[in-house]
C-alpha cells in the first residue's frame, strides 16, 4: 500500500490502517492496547493534516530539524499531538529533541542518554525514551547489540530518564517475525513493552505483540525526495 495518495484520501487509508490494526488484534487474540504512530517524516504540514483532522493524534519524525520546521504550527491547531523521535539522535540536537518531542524511541547509546539527561534538566522537561535494540546485528543501523539492551536500560534509568519500551527495526531483507520474536522475549524479561513494525509488516509485529506500530507510507503514500541534511 505505498502508491501516491492526494490530501483528501490520507483520512481513507487512515481509516483501512486503523481497521487492520483492529483485524490484526483479533487474530492474535488480544484485547490490550496497540497505539498507531503515523509517520510523517518528508511529508508537508498540509499533506498530514488530514489524518489529524481525522483524529490521529500519535505521530513520528525521524529528523529533529524537520519537525522543528514543522510541528509547532500544528500543535498550535492540534494542542494534544503526541510526537515521537524516530531517527537517530546526534547528541547536539538533544536540547532541541527534549524541548519538542513527547516520546524518543531512538535512544541507542550512553552517550545520548546522558546528552537527554543534561538537556531535560536545562529545559525543565523529560520525554519518555525508548531503548533501541539493532535486533538484526545489522553494522550499518543504529541500535544497542541485543546483549547491551538491558545494561542500556539500566543505565537510562540511572540517569531519570523514563524508559517506557524497547524499539527494533528488522533487516529489511529477513523476515520480520523471528526479530520481532526476540525483540517481544527482550522486552518481557524487562518489564516492558515494544515499538516494532512499518507499513510492510505492522500485523506481523502486532501477532508478535507490539504495544506501537509505526506506519508511514499505507497512510500518506509514496514519500517526497528528502532533502539534504
Amino acid at each position: 500500500m505505498t502508491g501516491e495518495v492526494s490530501e483528501a484520501g490520507v483520512a481513507e487509508r487512515l481509516t483501512v490502517v486503523q481497521r487492520s490494526i483492529a483485524e490484526a488484534m483479533k487474530r492474535a487474540g488480544r484485547t490490550d492496547v496497540v497505539d498507531l504512530v503515523a509517520v510523517t517524516k518528508t511529508f508537508e504540514a498540509a499533506h498530514v493534516r488530514p489524518a489529524l483532522v481525522a483524529g490521529q493524534r500519535i505521530v513520528g519524525e525521524n529528523r529533529v530539524q524537520e519537525a522543528k520546521a514543522k510541528w509547532p504550527a500544528l500543535r498550535e491547531e492540534f494542542p494534544d499531538i503526541e510526537l515521537h523521535l524516530l531517527g537517530p539522535l546526534q547528541s547536539n540536537k538533544a536540547r532541541d529533541a527534549v524541548a519538542l518531542f513527547d516520546v524518543i524511541e531512538s535512544v541507542d547509546r550512553e552517550r545520548i542518554a546522558e546528552a537527554i539527561a543534561k538537556a531535560a534538566e536545562a529545559v525543565g522537561r523529560m520525554p519518555r525514551c525508548m531503548v533501541q535494540v539493532n535486533i538484526g546485528r545489522e553494522p550499518q543501523k543504529a541500535g544497542a547489540e541485543p546483549e547491551e539492551a538491558a545494561a542500556l536500560v539500566e543505565r537510562c534509568k540511572a540517569l531519570g530518564l523514563a524508559v517506557i519500551g524497547l524499539m527494533a527495526i528488522p533487516p529489511v531483507d529477513e523476515a520480520p517475525g523471528p526479530h520481532f520474536a526476540a525483540l517481544k522475549a527482550m522486552a518481557d524479561g524487562m518489564g516492558l513493552p515494544t515499538s516494532m513494525g512499518m507499513s510492510g509488516d505492522y500485523e506481523e509485529a502486532i501477532a508478535h505483540g507490539a504495544r506501537w506500530v509505526r506506519v508511514g507510507s499505507a497512510i500518506f503514500g509514496s514519500r517526497p525526495p528528502v532533502a539534504p541534511a
